[in-house]
């Protein structure tokens, strides 16, 4: 796919908000603060950076997306629809009874996903596994993992990491979204990450962070990636849960909430908050637009 400039980058990612609080409404039930939070990412490498081609989703020489939280995939499934892999009038569906899009990522159902997402952990291992055999293979594809930082948690998660930094998977791109939240709270209460960085780089990984709202610091951090040949890269991308949503912003609560279903206290009545959100985005949209024209 061809790569958007910023201005058309922000202005998908504000569209990708919007469809994400219209599909969370619908079902009744999904993750809202991580989708919103991951909106930015999930665009700079649809429209920027992945090597895929909506029309031939299972081209060989296509990069690898692996979605390792895969309870964020309202984000994976409204970029995918805006990148033309699906409809978008079937992102209604999202949830529901036979739909393609169900609430964690089913492979064999929609084209374009690479992996089953589920159990936290799991996903950094399918992706070295790919990158594994894309090295030995010789092969010009990128594998592409994204995870959350409270599945830092999971003790398979570091075994992945060893078992990537002793086969120098340099072809292993990974991004943790790091939004400070999880479902108890937040994650230095729960379970303290930091320092995050230093632990990664003492595991033999190439460590950047980057502002994961500012698209020039996602691009620049994918293709500093692509440079470094001696060692597997991960991005630390600091990001907003519950972005662009005033009353959902660095709230844990929204962690795995959807608008609409409950009142909270210090939060907007539940039949408001949808409306108050979509307002919001729209508001911002405009926002940009003005801003580039």
């Amino acid at each position: 796919m061809s790569a958007l400039d910023v201005h058309q980058l922000e202005e998908i990612a504000v569209k990708i908000r919007e469809d994400i609080i219209q599909m969370l409404v619908t079902a009744g039930s999904g993750h809202s603060a991580g989708p919103l939070g991951m909106a930015d990412v999930f665009v700079a490498l649809y429209f920027n950076i992945l090597n895929i081609d909506p029309k031939n989703p299972t081209d060989p020489n296509r990069d690898r997306l692996v979605l390792s939280n895969g309870h964020i995939c309202p984000v994976l499934y409204a970029t995918m629809a805006h990148a033309g892999f699906f409809p978008k009038e079937e992102l209604k569906t999202l949830r529901k009874l036979g739909s393609r899009l169900q609430g964690h990522p089913h492979r064999e159902t929609l084209p374009g996903l690479e992996t089953t997402s589920g159990p936290l952990g799991s996903g950094l291992s399918q992706a070295g596994g790919m990158a594994l055999a894309g090295k030995m293979n010789q092969a010009k594809w990128r594998v592409y993992c994204l995870m959350s930082d409270g599945e830092q948690d999971a003790g398979n998660t570091w075994e992945a990491v060893m078992w990537i930094a002793k086969f120098k998977l340099h072809n292993l791109t990974v991004l943790i979204d790091r939004n400070n939240i999880q479902i108890d709270g937040f994650t230095e209460d729960v379970m303290p990450l930091e320092p995050l960085k230093e632990k990664y780089e003492a595991f033999g990984w190439h460590v950047l962070e980057v502002d994961g709202h500012n698209f020039e610091q996602i691009i620049d951090a994918f293709n500093q990636a692509k440079a470094i040949f001696e060692k597997p890269t991960v991005i630390i991308a600091h990001t907003i849960p519950g972005k662009g949503v005033d009353f959902m912003e660095n709230d844990f609560k929204w962690h795995g909430v959807p608008p609409g279903v409950s009142n909270m206290p210090g939060e907007p009545p539940k039949e408001e908050q949808a409306k108050i959100a979509l307002k919001e985005l729209r508001t911002l949209q405009g926002k940009i637009r003005s801003e580039h024209e």
